[in-house]
């Protein structure tokens, strides 16, 4: 799977600008953490681009439809395993690294792209204290999940204030493409 094919499938499933710019987000993350661990930096930015895909076509049905879709087409296993991992709902265990790291940064770097959009600054400069503080904040981004969040971080077994600044520093690279630079 190729950066160029997993952009294709998005693109043909996926409409919404937000939704665009969620895949987006969490494929840079996922980019980000795949050359921190030395691990197939193209595989797993397309893991987080197509995570979703299917979800405006398909919200009653994701990501089990995405799976056949996916299949059909010829996506590696464990890509879609890894996707199939990021609901707990699929009752799909994350194993693997990549697995818990989709996981990690799916709800976080949604979290970190709302709370740039309502700063003047955008992300340029965004701590980690102000997106702690921000998840304390139930009111704000309140349909994402601080708990997944917080079983993300348990699951990586890394800090959460590395994590936090490693998903940051991760949109910040892509900020122009995600309309908060």
């Amino acid at each position: 799977m190729t950066k160029e094919q997993a952009l294709e499938i998005l693109k043909e499933f996926t409409k919404t600008e937000s939704l665009l710019k969620h895949a987006y987000a969490v494929a840079a993350s996922m980019k980000f953490y795949a050359e921190k661990f030395g691990e197939d930096v193209e595989k797993w930015e397309c893991t987080g681009l197509l995570h979703d895909f299917d979800y405006e076509m398909f919200p009653d049905n994701h990501p089990q439809k995405g799976k056949e879709i996916l299949e059909q087409k010829g996506v590696e296993p464990d890509i879609i395993r890894a996707i199939q991992g990021h609901a707990d709902y699929t009752g799909v265990s994350r194993d693997t690294l990549m697995e818990k790291t989709l996981f990690a940064v799916d709800e976080l770097s949604g979290f970190v792209m709302a709370a740039a959009y309502v700063r003047p600054e955008k992300i340029n400069g965004m701590e980690v204290k102000s997106v702690k503080k921000k998840l304390k904040d139930k009111a704000f981004a309140a349909k994402i999940s601080r708990e997944d969040i917080a079983k993300g971080i348990a699951e990586m077994n890394i800090d959460q204030d590395e994590h936090i600044k490693n998903v940051i520093d991760a949109l910040t690279k892509v900020a122009a493409d995600l309309g908060i630079a």
